[in-house]
């Protein structure tokens, strides 16, 4: 079997060289991280389900005219997608006061916004990821003023729509992360969704009792990690009704 080329290894996924030209094959490993690394696990299942989660967001994202590096899923835990340029920043989008922005304004968790905010942060491991302005990214070059339009103007299109498809499924979607890159297309060059959607970089509460099943259960050593994955891709109509309380690990619908 020919040794497939690594791109780039980072905390929760692999990156290979495509099987056609233009792509890559984006694996999802079972690692967990918290803290920038500083609290490092296995949890066996979370790569599968998350594989087959962001495929689903994704597909339905696509559906609605979102542009995205999104190809096609090629088995449980790798998919095609597009080779893109990665913008060096993450895109954060909050509708409930959670998280590290609970601890730096002194709001109390689960606090409603007055209206969905969107940060940026630096994509830096070394720096641990700073907290960065419009006017930072446009001073440095990580994107043009026309690019940082294009990223709010599409953040603000997936907060709508994924809001509304969680809540159908009990779910409130507090906060997430994007990331964006620049697809090239001969001379031409257009913003996509790139990265994943997924428990890992979404927090998902249920809407009525607001337990967590995202990954802070992981940050948080609540424990259940892949049960709560497995219960948001149950409510998103991906994983059966019928396995659930068989304890045989993830199963997933093709």
């Amino acid at each position: 079997m020919k040794r497939r080329r690594v791109i780039y290894e980072g905390k929760a996924k692999i990156l290979y060289e495509g099987t056609e030209p233009g792509t890559v094959i984006q694996y999802f490993k079972d690692d967990a991280t918290a803290g920038n690394g500083a609290k490092k696990d296995t949890i066996e299942g979370k790569g599968v389900l998350n594989n087959r989660i962001s495929e689903y967001l994704m597909t339905q994202l696509a559906g609605i005219g979102v542009p995205t590096h999104f190809v096609r899923r090629l088995n449980m835990r790798e998919q095609l997608i597009k080779e893109v340029e990665i913008i060096p920043l993450e895109v954060v989008v909050r509708n409930v006061a959670a998280g590290s922005m609970s601890k730096r304004l002194g709001i109390e968790e689960g606090t409603a916004l007055p209206r969905s905010i969107i940060e940026y942060y630096y994509k830096n491991d070394a720096l641990n990821d700073p907290w960065v302005s419009e006017e930072h990214i446009t001073a440095f070059g990580w994107a043009s003023p026309q690019d940082l339009d294009d990223m709010v103007n599409l953040t603000i299109r997936i907060n709508d729509f994924l809001s509304g498809l969680f809540l159908g499924a009990g779910i409130k979607l507090v906060d997430f992360k994007l990331e964006f890159g620049r697809l090239w297309e001969n001379d031409f060059m257009r913003i996509v969704l790139a990265d994943e959607i997924s428990p890992d970089n979404c927090r998902l509460w249920d809407v009525t009792t607001n337990e967590k099943l995202d990954k802070d259960r992981f940050r948080r050593d609540m424990g259940g990690v892949v049960e709560a994955y497995s219960e948001v891709a149950r409510r998103l109509g991906i994983m059966p009704e019928s396995i659930q309380g068989e304890n045989k690990g993830p199963v997933l619908v093709k």
